[in-house]
């Protein structure tokens, strides 16, 4: 109720009044329940912060390859919004109005999931499917900003799941970080890219064809 009540109206235009008022009680009463609203807050980004680490911190230890698990990630990461888009966009956007404790806790927070993306682009980088000059901290944060501002404009039962927009997301994104094909080690290669094994051509006999009209080929400048 407090997550619909902030997203929709934001934290400082709810008031405790509006709050008690959707639960059918009296402004004061509510009170006797929690200290403030600030508390209502803090538990919707502690709740969120939660959803998300569980989410992708266990990335790390399953078998991937540095594209698979950044674009999982990337997955991951925009299901928890789709399926909790009220806390969510309160978690984007209303956490800078807590108090100084709590607001210090969610900046380290944030500082946390960051290193973890830094993780996810120097993996390849180090496998050589990422390009080698690439500014990890860059690339980390253009990929979780387009994750994380998903919140504003993703309507959940819409035409794409979170799985579609995370496979849009990887083409354009990953395109920018991709080493070529040819300069990737063949083990991370796209199995339809690496490169075949020439077979010994069998000899044919060559038989002669009767002389034909000519093959369509290129018409001369003007021509139609």
């Amino acid at each position: 109720m407090a997550g619909r009540l902030f997203s929709e109206r934001g934290y400082h235009a709810t008031s405790m009044r509006d709050l008690a008022a959707e639960l059918g009680i009296q402004g004061g009463s509510l009170y006797a329940h929690i200290s403030g609203k600030e508390a209502l807050l803090i538990e919707i980004v502690n709740r969120a912060a939660r959803q998300f680490d569980a989410a992708l911190y266990s990335l790390r230890s399953e078998e991937l390859t540095p594209q698979g698990r950044l674009r999982e990630a990337m997955t991951r990461h925009l299901s928890v919004i789709a399926e909790n888009m009220e806390s969510a966009t309160v978690f984007f956007h209303e956490w800078k109005h807590l108090s100084a404790e709590p607001l210090a806790a969610v900046i380290a927070w944030r500082d946390g999931i960051e290193a973890f993306y830094r993780e996810l682009i120097e993996e390849g980088v180090q496998a050589g499917v990422y390009r080698p000059e690439l500014n990890i901290k860059m690339a980390a944060n253009l990929v979780l900003s387009s994750v994380n501002w998903a919140y504003t404009w993703y309507r959940p039962g819409g035409a794409l799941s979170p799985q579609d927009v995370a496979t849009s997301f990887e083409q354009m994104l990953l395109s920018g970080l991709q080493q070529p094909i040819a300069q990737q080690p063949i083990a991370q290669q796209p199995i339809a890219q690496q490169p075949i094994a020439q077979q010994p051509a069998t000899q044919q006999p060559v038989t002669q064809q009767p002389a034909g009209p000519p093959l369509p080929g290129p018409q001369p400048q003007g021509e139609k």
